[in-house]
């Protein structure tokens, strides 16, 4: 929780409003038992009504005064966390943004949203507790003991007895409570990635009738965390009505004992009243206290992975001192003897793999599954930094410019199209907001995409649902070239983003997009031999190695590798 002292910085002087709130507050609260007293023994005593009214007022204007700085404090408090978790959203949605894949592998997308929303809150919660209550009680309990003592010394005794109980009660509950404070947040996360998982994926589990095992994978999920909450919430939920029975029973002594005083003449009924109450706000004080101590391990779990978050350090960073692509080069791809392995593996998926990808130029890729074709262009924008060798766009090693720089020279289409929330202008304009309207309408005849366009009535401005759900998948990959062909990139990854095309619009699309890349660097990752057969240069992967560099014709007679793949394709015909 310490480490919110950077957010708190910009807030210290509404922190400072409330402290000073908060001390009136306490001595409003603190005062009126001994206007009560006053008013019992001087006013009610002696039936003078010109004493008690006076007094009653005082006391009703103290009580309003203690009212206002609740009120304020309320709304200071309320203010000052909403502002912290908002800095600590901003910033942690800031700090993912700069992770690299092996971030994303090492977190997971469902803990990041319960960090970034559930985790915060907890952290918003006690930053609330503790202006209003943590900081409050010692000034009300401290106050109030003074006080007390001051009304009758010889009764302090009990105050001390029900302090002592009430503070081995919270001990004991904390030890039983505490680690499962710990393990709450995990379950969180675990229910979470079960939710997640099951609706991304519903059209499969139905697909295959199953159902009932993904209710069962919920509700043991489900089940964990209400059990372990349940718990926790037991042991708050009996905090209360024990402390409420020290409360009474104090209450209860308070009488017994200061009757004999009173009858020995010793103590005023007054004075014992105030007594009483003192007592109440002392007890209440530690009731405070203890509340907000039941909050602040929780709260801690979760501050602790948010700053997980803010702290850990990105794999892949900007140079110090980036270099500047060079001019007389523009989309120049070269791979020098690349090898990767991802983080933590111990052998390479990528061995030695070289070639050079000229502007004006297509170079294709193509290998059996899991042969290393997406992962190799993945590092052509840092998605992953290679373990040996180097990667040079336009001469320069990728890890030597910015990530900006590099972004900005690339025009990717990824394996799953991925369309945002907003308009199908909105989504094409993702990587140029100022294109125009001829623009967009250029680009989506070139992929293929008016046919489908036109037949909306809103044409571009037809919302697209979240996660892209209202097109198909063909829709969502020429929806997603568009969107690359808008930004009018030096080089163009396509990253088999042509799978879910039928034939004739395979092949429309790709010869519409010749003119439009003949200036640029075309890199095409694909299953089929008919997407890339009329490339200037095919890279043949095999088991994370290069089997072959060539042209169609030059791999059919040399790469037994290609030979097999087109021939498992293509008929004798086709391959004539």
């Amino acid at each position: 929780m310490l480490k919110l002292k950077k957010y708190v910085k910009y807030y210290l002087w509404q922190i400072a409003a409330v402290f000073i709130l908060l001390y009136f507050q306490a001595q409003a609260d603190l005062a009126l038992p001994d206007y009560m007293s006053d008013i019992i023994n001087n006013g009610i005593a002696v039936g003078d009504l010109d004493y008690i009214l006076p007094a009653g007022l005082k006391m009703l204007g103290v009580a309003l005064i203690g009212t206002v700085c609740t009120v304020a404090v309320g709304f200071l408090a309320a203010r000052i966390a909403a502002g912290i978790s908002m800095r600590l959203r901003d910033d942690v949605f800031e700090k993912v943004e700069s992770f690299s894949l092996t971030e994303f592998d090492h977190f997971g997308a469902s803990s990041l949203i319960t960090r970034t929303t559930n985790d915060i809150q907890q952290v918003q919660m006690v930053v609330v507790m503790m202006l209003r209550f943590v900081f409050y009680a010692p000034i009300v309990g401290v106050g109030g003991v003074i006080r007390a003592v001051g009304k009758s010394g010889s009764m302090s005794w009990l105050i001390a007895v029900a302090v002592v109980m009430i503070l081995t009660l919270i001990i004991v509950l904390f030890a039983l409570a505490m680690p499962k404070f710990k393990m709450v947040q995990k379950l969180v996360d675990r229910l979470n990635r079960v939710t997640r998982e099951s609706l991304v994926g519903m059209l499969v589990i139905r697909a295959f009738g199953n159902e009932a095992h993904e209710e069962q994978r919920f509700d043991d999920a489900n089940n964990d965390l209400t059990k372990t909450n349940l718990f926790v919430n037991r042991m708050i939920t009996l905090m209360m009505p024990a402390m409420m029975l020290v409360m009474n029973l104090l209450t209860v002594a308070i009488v017994w004992v200061g009757s004999y005083f009173i009858d020995a003449g010793t103590l005023q009924i007054g004075d014992m009243m105030a007594f009483i109450q003192y007592a109440m706000q002392i007890i209440m004080a530690f009731l405070m206290v203890s509340m907000a101590f039941v909050m602040i391990p929780r709260a801690s779990v979760s501050a602790q992975r948010v700053f997980d978050v803010l702290e850990c350090e990105p794999a892949i960073k900007d140079p110090k001192t980036p270099q500047a692509p060079k001019a007389d080069q523009t989309g120049v791809v070269e791979f020098k003897d690349v090898s990767f392995a991802y983080p933590g593996a111990d052998e390479n998926v990528i061995h030695n793999v070289s070639f050079t990808a000229l502007p004006g130029q297509t170079t294709a890729f193509i290998g059996s599954t899991g042969s290393g074709k997406s992962t190799l262009i993945n590092l052509i924008p840092r998605f992953y930094d290679v373990s040996q060798g180097q990667i040079l766009v336009d001469g320069i090693d990728v890890r030597q410019m910015s990530q900006h720089d590099l972004h900005q020279k690339i025009g990717l289409v990824p394996q799953k199209g991925i369309l945002f929330t907003g308009s199908i202008a909105d989504n094409l304009r993702f990587g140029d907001p100022e294109a125009e309207q001829d623009a967009l309408e250029e680009a989506a005849q070139i992929a293929q995409a008016t046919e489908f366009i036109d037949e909306k009535p809103e044409r571009f401005e037809t919302e697209v649902s979240q996660g892209g759900t209202n097109v198909s998948g063909g829709q969502k990959q020429r929806l997603a070239i568009a969107r690359a062909l808008v930004k009018k990139p030096e080089i163009y990854i396509f990253d088999d983003s042509f799978s879910a095309l039928d034939f004739k619009t395979d092949a429309a699309l790709r010869r519409a997009l010749k003119p439009k890349t003949k200036n640029s660097t075309v890199l095409i990752v694909a299953q089929r031999i008919s997407t890339i057969m009329h490339a200037e240069q095919i890279v043949v992967m095999d088991d994370g190695e290069v089997a072959g560099i060539g042209t169609h014709q030059e791999l059919m007679e040399n790469c037994e590798v290609y030979r097999e793949i087109a021939q498992s394709q293509l008929s004798k015909e086709e391959l004539a």
